[in-house]
């Protein structure tokens, strides 16, 4: 069963001490996490002095890469629902002097996104949000015209068998995934309030990475 919002905080909570090093873990399966990450900030074609917004950011695995495309003067706004995972967040922004980080404690689906920013993007963590929809619309109606919401998360495969599919989600049962949250569609709801909807498909089909412009 999906978990409600408490439940999710209260899991990244325990989990944010040992938030990188398990999601490290995964190299081990041959699930190459960061590559998706990266991939996923490409899609966004930030430019030096763009705004952008990741939403759930956690413990701001995808800060270099962001920061690394929008340069010093650009500004990132990182929104996450657990105080715990923006704890770890500070530190790391902390730890590398990074002066245009933004962090906010909030829940996402009533987030006030910033008029007119350039770009939004969510790695792992959308699907989460039972109102993502929400989310997605409430991101469309804050981008610039031509600017994208890059959306990278995990989907049941269409071919593959169930054993396999359940053995993905036992896999991943640790941070809040459970085999109901196939229902979750984020990439066909963003057809809804984007044109040039693409989405590529990784690691069999049990990850995807959505990118969708303004119109």
């Amino acid at each position: 069963m999906a978990l409600n919002k408490k439940q999710i905080r209260d899991l990244y909570s325990k989990r944010a001490g040992q938030y990188d090093l398990s999601a490290n873990a995964y190299y081990l399966i041959g699930f190459r996490e960061v590559k998706y990450r990266k991939l996923a900030v490409s899609k966004l074609q930030l430019k030096p002095g763009d705004t952008v917004v990741e939403i759930g950011c956690g413990t701001g695995l995808n800060f270099p890469y962001l920061l690394d495309a929008i340069g010093q003067t650009g500004r990132l706004i990182g929104i996450d629902l657990t105080d715990a995972m923006l704890v770890k967040a500070k530190e790391r922004v902390r730890r590398n002097g990074w002066s245009n980080v933004v962090l906010a404690q909030t829940d996402a689906a009533t987030f006030g996104f910033p008029s007119g920013i350039d770009g939004a993007i969510s790695t792992f963590a959308l699907t989460l949000v039972p109102e993502y929809e929400e989310v997605i619309k409430r991101a469309s109606r804050a981008l610039k015209r031509g600017a994208r919401l890059v959306v990278a998360d995990f989907k049941e495969p269409a071919h593959w068998p169930m054993w396999i599919v359940t053995l993905g989600v036992l896999l991943t049962k640790p941070f809040g995934v459970s085999l109901d949250l196939a229902e979750r569609r984020p990439w066909e709801v963003m057809r809804k309030y984007f044109s040039n909807v693409e989405t590529t498909e990784a690691y069999g089909g049990f990850v995807y990475v959505a990118a969708g412009e303004k119109a």
